[in-house]
């Protein structure tokens, strides 16, 4: 765990995809065709708490979706790239835009479209229902499953290494 407190300590980027890591994985169609996500709101609240740390977050999922888009929006993250699916094409354009280095990234996946970001992120985090070929290549695996808890728990880790978590609750201690 000191490895990944470590890594966790120079983070300035984590990376989440959405399908599996945002939400539990399934994606649900009306008869009319209309598309059904479920977020949690504990992960929700945990990426505005890390965004308020400093720290910033991105999406890059294969697919495209408004409800995504309503949901970032909702969250205040400005760093999404839907419809994706070379990962690092949207990973390396958002790494320059940052001005960031590999060491200063987490990613945070589920399945096999995430491994080369998995391979070259300084923290690698697989959720806890990920495959387990992709848990193989993560530094740390989440006791959550996707969209249930799991963002939270990466977003906590992180100010908890940076010794963030306490300033960014506070406001919710004091009143």
């Amino acid at each position: 765990m000191e490895t990944i407190l470590k890594k966790a300590k120079s983070i300035r980027l984590v990376i989440f995809d959405v399908d599996g890591v945002l939400t539990d994985g399934k994606i649900t169609y009306d008869d009319k065709g209309h598309e059904y996500k479920s977020f949690h709101v504990h992960d929700g609240q945990g990426m505005v708490l890390l965004q308020k740390t400093g720290v910033n977050i991105g999406i890059i999922t294969a697919r495209k979706s408004e409800i995504v888009t309503r949901r970032m929006k909702e969250l205040g993250i400005s760093q999404v790239y839907q419809g994706h699916s070379d990962k690092l094409v949207a990973y390396e354009e958002l790494k320059l835009n940052l001005n960031l280095q590999d060491s200063e990234i987490a990613y945070v996946g589920d399945d096999i479209h995430d491994l080369p970001m998995l391979r070259r992120v300084g923290l690698s985090i697989a959720v806890a229902n990920a495959l387990p070929l992709i848990q193989q290549h993560a530094v740390w695996v989440t006791k959550n499953k996707g969209g249930k808890g799991a963002a939270r728990e990466v977003c906590e880790l992180i100010m908890n290494a940076q010794n963030t978590y306490e300033s960014a609750i506070q406001y919710f201690v004091d009143r």
